[in-house]
């Protein structure tokens, strides 16, 4: 930082104009340091300003600033998929002691075994023999995890060093070893933490708060040490985001601090994603981003087509008209169109700009559906809101496939007015009732060998 002294004319005019133009931070730009009258009345001031050496290379420090950004959410991506993968290993290694205690039983058995057990037994043993690969597989994997940590902790000195002398040197060589490591966590994550949807276990109810609409939520690319939770009672016109510290906070009701959205909601189908909330403005199809940390909107855009104002919302209504959702590959928005003839229609979208990367059009109707949501890019889609509900229909994004399912689960309180998948937890976060419910699910991973197409 320099200073320098300068005459700026009348001090009380130009002193009033300078504090219109400073910013806050001399870090980042002007800042007034003292003032006085010369004898011939012009005000000299004293001001700090960022060196000129700092401030030719902004666009350099811009960049490098948005590669530690990418490089943190790196991380962070990282320490969810260690933590999954880790769990799934666990499973799996217990499938594997659970293998050899019935590989025992069956060598140990003789004539005092009866046929029928004896059959079960091989049954229950042929079952269980395709995890052996699975177990060997994932033993891999892990240690794929390991060399891509070591990778992202290098990258983040290197970044964190060349910041430090706010130079450029190597920019476009770290620019392309992020890509590269976003480019293999995505895979290793679509790899590791994904799987077909066989199973939803009995609901956990964490609270009963609130009317019989709202929606509850964690942040879906948090690291695992920040458990904030955020809720949002009423499905319209509501504007007050209550986020809580820590999950125990929000079961307890204690440690937590305001929002006010500068617009009303519709509907429940938002979702807090990498520190900003995604919702439905009221009364629009605009999509709205909003910053928890800087309290502003960061971007809006409407949603081309989509209805709105219970054109057409979910079986229960409620201004369901859209959903967001986020799920391993990202942020997606479910709603309909005139066009498509009241079907669900599922978009990729950018969570930086809210534009629509890529759209499928299921075939479901959408008024036909209770609920919905995603797993590893594949929409489930619920037969009924009311008691009996199940998982009834799966459509898949890489393929542009669709397939009826069964997977049923307990619906409690017989009215789910909001259900959302969290990738970090692997959990169905869900409003029954004026009840905030979690379900967890099992995935059924399937690994190809080598000879498989």
């Amino acid at each position: 930082l320099k200073k320098i002294r300068k005459p700026l004319g009348s001090c009380s005019l130009t002193m009033l104009s300078l504090q219109q133009t400073l910013f806050q931070s001399p870090e980042e730009g002007w800042q007034l340091y003292t003032s006085a009258q010369a004898p011939d009345g012009k005000c000299i001031c004293t001001a700090v300003i960022p060196a000129q050496s700092t401030c030719a290379r902004d666009g350099r420090s811009r960049e490098l600033r948005q590669l530690m950004e990418k490089v943190q959410n790196v991380s962070q991506s990282m320490e969810v998929l260690e933590l999954r993968t880790f769990r799934d290993l666990q499973y799996v290694r217990s499938m594997e002691t659970l293998m050899r205690s019935l590989d025992a039983r069956l060598r140990a058995a003789d004539g005092s075994v009866s046929a029928k057990s004896f059959q079960e037994l091989k049954d229950r043993m042929t079952e269980l023999l395709p995890l052996s690969s699975v177990l060997e597989q994932y033993k891999a994997d892990t240690r794929t995890i390991v060399r891509l940590r070591e990778e992202v902790r290098n990258l983040s000195s290197s970044l964190a060093a060349i910041q430090e002398e706010m130079g450029a040197y190597g920019y476009e060589d770290l620019q392309q070893r992020v890509m590269a490591l976003e480019a293999r966590l995505h895979a290793c994550a679509q790899k590791l933490g994904c799987g077909k949807l066989t199973g939803v276990s009995n609901p956990i109810t964490i609270r009963a708060m609130g009317s019989r609409f709202g929606s509850w939520m964690t942040d879906t690319m948090a690291p695992s040490a920040d458990s904030r939770v955020w809720y949002m009672d009423g499905y319209y016109k509501g504007r007050r985001v209550l986020e809580f510290r820590t999950l125990g906070d929000f079961i307890k009701g204690q440690n937590f601090i305001q929002h006010l959205l500068p617009q009303p909601w519709a509907g429940t189908g938002h979702v807090v994603y990498n520190g900003s909330l995604f919702y439905n403005k009221y009364q629009s199809n605009v999509v709205v981003k909003y910053h928890f940390r800087s309290r502003s909107v960061l971007v809006q855009r409407s949603l081309p087509g989509a209805g709105y104002n219970n054109t057409f919302p979910y079986s229960w209504g409620g201004f369901s008209d859209m959903d967001f959702m986020v799920d391993e590959s990202g942020l997606w928005a479910v709603y309909t169109t005139n066009q498509n003839a009241g079907n669900i229609v599922v978009s990729r979208l950018d969570p930086h700009t809210l534009e629509v990367v890529r759209s499928w059009d299921t075939g479901y109707p959408k008024r036909s559906a209770g609920e919905a949501f995603m797993i590893c890019g594949v929409l489930y889609v619920t037969n009924s809101h009311l008691a009996g509900a199940k998982v009834y229909f799966a459509y898949f994004t890489n393929t542009s496939s669709y397939e009826y399912t069964d997977v049923p689960f307990h619906n409690q309180y017989s009215h789910i007015s909001m259900l959302d998948y969290n990738p970090r937890e692997r959990a169905l976060y869900t409003w029954n009732n004026g009840h905030q419910v979690l379900y967890n699910v099992t995935l059924f991973h399937v690994i190809s060998t080598a000879g498989d197409p």
